[in-house]
C-alpha cells in the first residue's frame, strides 16, 4: 500500500522539478516511509506535521515551497474527511467571532516576548517591511512606519487609532516622530505588557480589547496587519466601525496581506499551528465589504518585500535560536522554521501579495497624493 502512496507523491512533486532524495536544495529528504501516505491522506496539514515530526528534511525549504505554489500542488492534494469537515464548519460557523477574539492572542503573540525580540526588529514590527532604499531589517521597518505616516497626512496633535496595534511600534514612530496621540487595541496581554514598557513616557494608550468595542471618533485610523485575523464573515462590521470611528475628514490606512483569489479557509496547518481562525482576504472581498462606505485613495502593492522581511527573521531566528530554545522544543523550531519559510515563498510565487490601502469617507478635496 505504501508503494502506491509514494508512487503518488513522487509523480505530483515531479510535476514542480522536485525529486525525492534529489541533489537539488529543494528537494525531500525522507526520514520516515510513512510520510507518503501522511501526505496523501491528510494534504497540507499531513505535510506540515510531517515536517515538524522530523519524517523529512529540504536543504532549501522555501525553493520547496515556492515550487509547489506555482504549480499549485496543493490543490491537487486529496485532504482527509476531517479537513474537508473543517471547510465546510468554517463556512456554517463564525470563527471569528467576539466570543473567539482572544484566540489568536493567546495562541499565537503570547507565547513568549523573547522569540519576536530575537526574530523582528529592534522597534518589533511584525509586518512586511519596506525595502526601497534600506539595507538593514531596522532601516526597512522604519521606512514602512515613516510611509504609513505620511500616506496618512498625520499633523501634531492629531488623535490616531492603531487597529491590532502589536507592541506599539507605530503608535511610538507616530507619537515621537508626528507629535500625535495614539490608541492602540489588541487582544495580547503579552503585547501589552511589552508594548507600555516601550512606549512609557509618549501619549500612546494601549487598550485590551477587540474591535468591535470601539466607539470613539478618530482624526486617523491605521490598521497593520490585523485584518487578516478577521474573517469575511466580518468584513463589514470591521469596515462599518472604522467608519464609525473616524471623522468626516479623516483618513484610514490598512496595511494587510492579501491573496489572488477570494477563500473562506486557511491552509489547515497554518490555521492549527500558526494563526487560529485566520484568514487573507482578497480584492473582491475588501472592495465589497468597504464599498458603500469609504473612496478608495490609494492602492499600494509591495508584496515582493514580504519575501526579504520574512527571509530576514527566519535568519535572526534560527541565529538565536540559543536565546530561545529553553522554553521551547526542537518541534517548535521545525515548525517556526516551516512557517517562516513556506510563508516567503508564498510572497516570491505571488500567491500571496502585500496591500497598503488608503481610504477616505467623502474623497479628499483636489485628490490624494499618492506616497512611495
Amino acid at each position: 500500500m505504501n508503494n502506491k502512496y509514494e508512487k503518488t507523491v513522487k509523480e505530483i512533486l515531479a510535476l514542480a522539478g522536485v525529486q525525492i532524495d534529489g541533489c537539488n536544495p529543494w528537494d525531500i529528504k525522507v526520514h520516515n516511509q510513512e510520510f507518503y501516505r501522511r501526505t496523501i491522506i491528510e494534504g497540507e496539514l499531513g505535510f506540515g506535521e510531517s515536517y515538524m515530526d522530523g519524517w523529512w528534511d529540504a536543504e532549501k525549504i522555501d525553493h520547496l515551497f515556492d515550487r509547489i505554489l506555482k504549480t499549485q500542488l496543493d490543490e491537487k492534494i486529496k485532504r482527509k474527511f476531517s479537513v474537508l469537515l473543517n471547510l465546510i464548519l468554517t463556512r456554517l460557523f463564525n470563527f471569528q467571532s467576539v466570543q473567539r477574539a482572544f484566540i489568536i492572542g493567546e495562541k499565537h503573540y503570547d507565547i513568549g516576548n523573547d522569540l519576536f525580540q530575537n526574530m523582528l526588529d529592534r522597534r518589533l514590527n511584525y509586518s512586511c517591511a519596506y525595502w526601497k532604499d534600506a539595507k538593514t531589517l531596522d532601516e526597512a521597518q522604519e521606512n514602512k512606519l515613516d510611509l504609513i505616516c505620511r500616506k496618512l497626512y498625520l499633523k501634531p496633535g492629531m488623535r490616531v487609532l492603531d487597529i491590532g496595534c502589536g507592541w506599539g511600534s507605530f503608535g511610538k514612530y507616530a507619537a515621537e516622530k508626528y507629535n500625535v496621540q495614539v490608541v492602540g487595541i489588541t487582544v495580547s496581554r503579552e503585547q501589552i505588557e511589552l508594548g507600555q514598557k516601550l512606549c512609557e513616557g509618549l501619549p500612546v494608550e494601549f487598550r485590551l480589547m477587540d474591535y468591535r468595542s470601539m466607539n470613539e471618533k478618530y482624526d486617523r485610523i491605521v490598521s497593520v496587519g490585523m485584518i487578516e485575523h478577521v474573517g469575511f464573515k466580518n468584513y463589514n462590521k470591521f469596515f462599518d466601525i472604522a467608519y464609525r470611528c473616524l471623522k468626516d475628514e479623516g483618513l484610514f490606512l490598512l496595511h494587510t496581506i492579501g491573496h489572488m483569489k477570494s477563500v473562506k479557509t486557511l491552509d489547515p496547518w497554518i490555521q492549527k499551528y500558526i494563526f487560529p481562525n485566520g484568514l487573507i482576504p482578497s480584492v473582491v472581498q475588501l472592495s465589497k465589504a468597504f464599498e458603500n462606505h469609504f473612496v478608495m485613495e490609494d492602492w499600494h502593492n509591495f508584496g515582493i518585500d514580504y519575501e526579504k522581511t520574512l527571509m530576514v527573521w527566519h535568519d535572526n531566528f534560527v541565529n538565536n535560536w540559543d536565546k530561545i530554545k529553553s522554553h521551547q522544543s526542537e518541534r517548535f523550531f521545525r515548525m517556526w522554521k516551516y512557517y517562516l519559510l513556506s510563508s516567503a515563498a508564498s510572497f516570491r510565487s505571488r500567491r500571496n501579495q502585500l496591500w497598503q490601502i488608503v481610504l477616505s469617507k467623502n474623497g479628499l478635496p483636489g485628490g490624494y497624493q499618492s506616497i512611495r
